[in-house]
């Protein structure tokens, strides 16, 4: 029997046997699970070993690599922007960056880039070298000339890892700042919430070691765009070792956190812009950057997906609960956030044992659809 700690009260006491029973059939090696309605924590468990051994717990103070669960993160940071009027979704990029308009580029707008509409997966041609991805400035400037891979706005593409690299350059040249620096400065330090993009050598005692995934994921009939985004020799950074990769600012893929930050970062999404009782984001700038802006069969992935700008919603997918209106985001190997309006519900889920699932891990599926049938 596995030992389970935090808070789950008695409302709640299924939601502790679901995760308990992912630990008892061996899916899980550590992990922490963290529900929160109308700001209000109402479950936070967390279970297993952090390290290789089994002698460091998986506890309260935990951090987890998230991947592209942390795309929701970034989605909330640039719909800040949005609702201080600093950036609007339906201007072109290039009117903010005149550089991206090259190459046919110049009418992608911004909800289109943080839908996944803009036809830049990941470089095409491939580049040989997937150290190039530790220098910012000539990532940006590579896909800065390249071609759309499709008519931008006519469907959707995932974008791993490219697309924050183009959000982020957006964001700094609005803002001043990095988006990792922001985050820290105005959200994560105020409010005391372990969310890092770029996390600090002082942090790394504090990660889960990830156990990889026992196979790739499916992504079915491979093609050149699906080759662009995952499979080529430099789709993904390489070659400079984890240090440099946790340390670099990659807003959409090397997030590293708590399912306690998130889940309460995200209640900001479901009840009505605010954290801890303080406005982050106005009701207005939340339903700007939910709702749908396309839905369709996906390039790159093997579902049809409905976009808010930059948020996955969970209409015809069903991985984030009942609710059709709920939005999130889900990272590579099973890792996600959620966040529902209509319930003033936020929930997130962080491990290290990877699966194969890019999205819709069964684990967290199950947690959250136990959760809802505690409401």
């Amino acid at each position: 029997m596995v030992d389970i700690s935090g808070v789950c009260p008695e409302p709640f006491s299924r939601v502790k046997d679901a995760f308990a029973a992912l630990f008892e059939s061996g899916q899980e090696r550590g992990a922490r699970f963290t529900a929160v309605i109308a700001g209000q924590t109402v479950v936070d468990l967390y279970a297993g070993s952090a390290d290789r051994d089994g002698a460091q717990p998986f506890n309260a103070n935990t951090l987890t690599p998230i991947f592209s669960t942390g795309k929701a993160v970034m989605a909330l940071m640039i719909a800040r922007l949005v609702d201080k009027g600093k950036l609007d979704y339906d201007a072109a990029v290039s009117h903010y960056w005149p550089e991206f308009g090259q190459a046919g580029k110049s009418r992608i707008t911004v909800g289109q880039l943080m839908s996944h509409q803009h036809g830049l997966p990941g470089f095409s041609p491939a580049q040989p070298d997937p150290a190039i991805w530790f220098d910012p400035q000539a990532t940006i400037d590579a896909l800065c000339k390249q071609t759309p891979m499709w008519t931008p706005g006519t469907a959707s593409g995932y974008t791993p890892i490219a697309g924050g690299y183009l959000i982020g350059e957006l964001f700094r040249r609005i803002d001043g700042r990095t988006l990792g620096s922001a985050l820290r400065e105005d959200i994560a330090t105020r409010f005391g919430l372990d969310l890092f993009i770029g996390t600090p050598d002082s942090e790394v005692p504090r990660i889960a070691a990830l156990q990889k995934p026992p196979a790739a994921p499916d992504l079915g009939t491979i093609d050149k765009i699906k080759q662009a985004a995952f499979l080529d020799r430099g789709s993904a950074p390489a070659g400079r070792g984890s240090d440099v990769w946790r340390r670099a600012e990659i807003p959409s893929a090397n997030m590293h956190a708590s399912a306690l930050g998130l889940a309460k970062l995200l209640n900001a999404v479901a009840n009505g812009g605010l954290l801890d009782g303080k406005a982050i984001i106005s009701p207005k700038g939340i339903e700007l950057a939910t709702r749908e802006r396309i839905i369709g069969q996906d390039k790159v992935l093997p579902f049809k997906l409905s976009w808010g700008a930059g948020f996955l919603r969970n209409k015809g997918i069903g991985i984030y609960g009942p609710n059709a209106n709920a939005v999130g985001h889900s990272g590579w190997g099973g890792s996600c956030v959620m966040a529902d309006p209509e319930r003033t519900l936020s929930a997130a889920y962080v491990m290290n044992k990877q699966s194969v699932h890019l999205i819709g891990d069964p684990r967290p599926v199950k947690l959250i659809d136990t959760l809802y049938s505690c409401l």
